[in-house]
């Protein structure tokens, strides 16, 4: 529309209050502070709580406190996904509408099972770019009679979206643009080597693949900032956005902060957290250095 003011660009950082945040959290919350600064733009915190048996509420504050410590300011209320499952639900009862979702029975143990007896053989079973094996089809092949039938027995099971017809569904190639480091492109989108990602499980009504493309079209992201380690599930993600025509956001993949093994941190790391190093006597400004800022 004519004299209509341009979108303001929006960025977020989105941690899990399963643990102590670490300098390649701080890495990742610096950098979309910074850019939104930047552009003009928005920085809202989101707390991607939604496996609540391991995130406990005193991790949540934590979360706060080392952000406030770090300098950055956010907007509020503070978006926080265990209070909008109703959201996801929807999401993925437009799937299966689609006919897009199927019911999964095996449990991670038959999946391990499967893969061992099938490699004992000397044969590989794929896996998916975090190298986790790809679940069998077994589940895909049962008739709407026995899934109608298990479920009713009470057998728990999974939703997993079937990549394949989803793909199929689609029609096209799937793109999405990158500006992450020494990198500006238009990236080619695989989700078909994710095999059947799950989509929510009988012991958390969403997975993160469902919740956070949810969460970033409903808070109007327009810039995905995060670590480097989430660049192939960008491939995931770009398939929900179509299928749910969701809008599309700008994707920022950032290098990873690395431990002394070469290995990206983790909430473990009792070292590197954000809380320990202040306890040291390290300042804000001596994390922004720490982390190549």
């Amino acid at each position: 529309m004519p004299g209509s003011q341009p979108k303001k660009p929006v960025f977020r950082f989105a941690p899990s209050p399963n643990g102590p945040l670490h300098l390649g959290h701080a890495l990742s919350a610096l950098l979309n502070h910074d850019m939104a600064k930047a552009t003009g733009g928005r920085f809202l915190l989101r707390i991607e709580d939604i496996d609540l048996t391991r995130c406990p509420p005193e991790f949540e504050e934590m979360i706060y406190r080392d952000l406030t410590w770090l300098g950055l300011n956010w907007e509020t209320p503070v978006r926080r996904q265990s209070e909008h499952f109703d959201a996801y639900r929807e999401a993925l009862d437009g799937l299966r509408e689609m006919g897009l979702v199927y019911p999964a029975f095996l449990t991670r143990g038959e999946v391990k099972a499967r893969v061992a007896d099938h490699e004992a053989k000397g044969a590989a079973w794929p896996r998916d770019p975090d190298g986790s094996p790809l679940y069998p089809d077994d589940d895909k092949k049962r008739s709407e009679t026995e899934r109608t039938d298990l479920i009713a027995q009470g057998v728990k099971h999974a939703w997993r979206l079937d990549v394949g017809k989803a793909v199929a569904r689609i029609g096209r190639p799937l793109m999405w643009r990158e500006t992450g480091d020494g990198q500006t492109d238009i990236m080619k989108a695989d989700p078909t080597l994710w095999g059947d990602v799950i989509l929510s499980r009988s012991d958390a009504p969403s997975s993160y693949h469902l919740s956070v493309v949810v969460d970033d079209a409903l808070q109007g992201m327009t810039h995905v900032v995060r670590g480097r380690d989430l660049y192939a599930a960008t491939a995931i993600h770009r398939l929900l956005q179509e299928l749910l025509r969701l809008p599309e956001p700008v994707y920022h993949h950032h290098r990873l902060i690395l431990g002394g093994d070469g290995r990206k941190l983790s909430k473990s790391e009792g070292s590197t957290g954000i809380a320990a190093l202040r306890d040291e006597g390290l300042s804000a400004a001596d994390i922004r250095r720490l982390v190549g800022l």
